[in-house]
């Protein structure tokens, strides 16, 4: 089963608020109850409890630590615990994205980290139970919303600090925020780093049939607000008209020979597609236009690789409607070995076939045989079938 589930943030997130939601659509609660145990923790209590927030019903989750749990943990005994106990690769990732965060927040390294309200019992419960439940729903693709930010002071061990903390801002780099009249931590740094980390991309409800909602809810009453978050779970479903960005620079004075790296950057940050242009330019220059297409949640990784890579001081972002078709990838059985065929589909109609080029090259090299012979032997098969 895969499925895709969207975090409705309307009162911003926090990781027992995660788990209160995804419990909530259906997740089995003794998959979380497991969670400490899977972790070595002894003396944990996972609690849970129906309540209200302004008149909507919802769980709460409450992870009660044992009196002698001390929460000042490095960075590199949680990953050691974590690894011990063959925590799923997201935790040791979530954990990984924190660390960064709090690295660059107070000038050392990732390794020199010690967490403190983090490094306790709640957190690393709320973070593996997180992807643990997520898994038990079945979600292969998480989306989350636009985040509310609220301005106001929390206290932690480092001091009084503002709202959202520096390291939660950190995380939440390239998410789309809005303001909100609302005092206090609205988005928690466990929440922050499970959204970042774990989903695919901030913005709207991506298609769905849906198929259940969970309300997970916070500890405090907010007066604007039901302080709650929501999980919404379906079947994903084809828009046939996703968002797109383009972006494009003029280049006049970048070596050709380095043209090709930029590129592979581009890909390896997600682009869609990229491609030059040859262009005239001022003076009489030629140059060429450097051109990537990629989905809103990759355009801050593509923008960076450009500006890396190439002689670019800007870029110039338009955001596009893009109709595409279903895709499935196949393989398909040929004299000599196998071939991916990717396949394009419209309202389930198949419409396009097409083998994969690099298999087919390397199936060639190693028969002795034309590529052109092996694409056609993999497009008749993938007919067949």
């Amino acid at each position: 089963m895969s499925r895709v589930a969207y975090v409705d943030c309307i009162a911003g997130v926090a990781g027992d608020m995660l788990l209160a939601a995804m419990l909530d659509a259906g997740a089995d609660e003794a998959r979380l109850r497991a969670v400490p145990a899977e972790l070595g923790l002894a003396g944990v209590e996972v609690r849970v409890e129906r309540v209200e927030r302004q008149g909507v019903g919802a769980l709460h989750v409450d992870v009660v630590a044992p009196p002698d749990d001390h929460p000042y943990r490095s960075w590199h005994e949680i990953r050691a615990l974590l690894e011990e106990r063959a925590a799923p690769p997201r935790a040791l990732d979530v954990f990984a994205r924190l660390a960064e965060a709090e690295a660059k927040v107070h000038g050392v390294s990732p390794e020199d980290v010690h967490f403190h309200e983090l490094g306790a019992v709640d957190t690393l419960v709320d973070v593996c139970g997180a992807v643990a439940l997520l898994d038990d729903l079945g979600v292969s693709r998480l989306v989350c919303s636009p985040l509310p930010f609220a301005r106001g002071l929390v206290r932690a061990a480092h001091g009084i600090l503002p709202t959202p903390p520096p390291a939660t801002l950190e995380l939440l780099r390239g998410a789309p925020l809005y303001g909100v009249d609302t005092e206090g931590e609205l988005v928690t740094p466990t929440g922050a780093a499970v959204v970042s980390t774990l989903a695919e991309s901030f913005g709207t409800l991506p298609p769905l049939t849906l198929a259940s909602t969970g309300y997970g809810a916070g500890t405090r009453d907010l007066p604007d607000r039901p302080n709650i978050v929501r999980v919404l779970v379906g079947e994903p479903t084809s828009d046939p008209r996703p968002d797109v960005s383009l972006l494009e620079t003029n280049l006049d004075d970048l070596n050709p020979e380095l043209i090709p790296d930029a590129v592979e950057r581009c890909f390896e940050a997600g682009a869609l597609d990229v491609w030059t242009v040859p262009a005239q330019m001022k003076k009489g220059r030629p140059g060429v236009v450097f051109s990537a297409l990629a989905r809103p949640a990759h355009e801050d990784g593509v923008a960076r690789a450009i500006l890396e890579e190439t002689t670019a001081l800007g870029l110039r972002v338009s955001r596009l409607r893009r109709y595409e078709l279903a895709r499935e990838e196949r393989l398909v059985e040929v004299d000599g070995g196998s071939v991916r065929v990717k396949l394009g589909l419209l309202d389930g109609r198949l419409v396009n076939v097409a083998p994969e080029h690099d298999d087919c090259a390397e199936l060639a090299r190693r028969t002795g045989r034309s590529v052109k012979s092996v694409w056609a032997a993999a497009l008749a098969a993938a007919r067949e079938r």
